[in-house]
């Protein structure tokens, strides 16, 4: 098997925020020859960093509205362009091995002999809390945390919602937004203490960050709203409350996908996998 020199960077965004990005990331992007982008990255990163010549390959999923690029599709086209290029950046929104496809990728180039390295950014749940003034771990509040998803919510055990329900570690939820109804009620059905909190922040560290807060008491008698915007946080435990005390980040309003309405760099699409052919 051909061994090649070329190198792929699994490289982590940041949350949303572009400053948010690490110095080393950045400037990877700045020599990149190509740069496959998710949909969570700020295009301001791309724009303002990207070489001009650059190619900017979208590799996006947004899987509520049936969008989304295969793994495999991307898995391939990380091959092909290390192939052809000595330096491919794989930008993930976030951090890039915290609730990503990471493990599919590293091991398509450990099967192709294909050089690469991993740099971690800003994640989600990081930003959030950072931008929502809701400390993580605080003394009298919670010494842990644990990092979630509801993402395939039949799976989860009546043990494992007992367990959620009665800890006192600060509880983050990625990829929940849409089950919000079920999370509160699962809780609440669990016993929950009641003056505990839920936060809900939808497009952290961006312009358009919303954050709404509850106790489980509240809960017990409201109707959460829908909401329309990704990507949504949610955090649950007595830390919840530090947000009334502590916010400093100034919300909208009203908020539009910052996104989608972001201005954007002119990518090539996934569809157009058979690049080199």
């Amino acid at each position: 098997m051909k061994t090649y020199t070329h190198k792929v960077i699994l490289a982590g965004a940041g949350c949303g925020d572009p400053e948010l990005i690490t110095v080393k990331a950045l400037k990877y992007i700045q020599k990149a020859d190509v740069i496959l982008t998710d949909r969570l990255v700020s295009p301001e990163l791309i724009t303002e960093n990207a070489r001009p010549d650059a190619i900017i390959h979208y590799v996006g999923k947004q899987c509520s509205k049936g969008k989304k690029t295969p793994q495999t599709a991307i898995n391939d086209l990380l091959i092909e362009y290390a192939q052809q290029y000595k330096l491919v950046v794989r930008l993930k929104g976030g951090d890039a091995s915290l609730f990503s496809n990471i493990l599919d990728e590293l091991e398509i180039l450990k099967e192709n002999n294909i050089a690469y390295e991993i740099i971690p950014g800003i994640s989600a749940a990081l930003g959030a809390a950072a931008y929502a003034a809701i400390p993580l771990t605080a003394r009298r509040h919670s010494r842990g945390v644990r990092f979630l998803t509801l993402f395939d919510l039949p799976s989860v055990t009546k043990e494992q919602w007992a367990d959620w329900s009665k800890t006192d570690d600060t509880l983050v939820f990625y990829m929940s937004g849409q089950k919000l109804d079920n999370l509160a009620q699962e809780f609440l059905a669990n016993g929950i203490d009641t003056q505990k909190g839920m936060a809900i922040i939808q497009q952290a560290t961006t312009p358009e960050q919303r954050t709404m807060v509850y106790s489980f008491q509240d809960l017990k008698h409201t109707q959460l709203p829908d909401f329309e915007y990704v990507p949504t946080l949610i955090i649950v435990g007595k830390v919840v409350e530090l947000h009334s005390q502590f916010a400093w980040f100034k919300e909208r309003k009203e908020t539009q996908s910052y996104f989608d309405s972001h201005p954007t760099v002119p990518y090539v699409m996934a569809e157009s996998l058979r690049l080199f052919a």
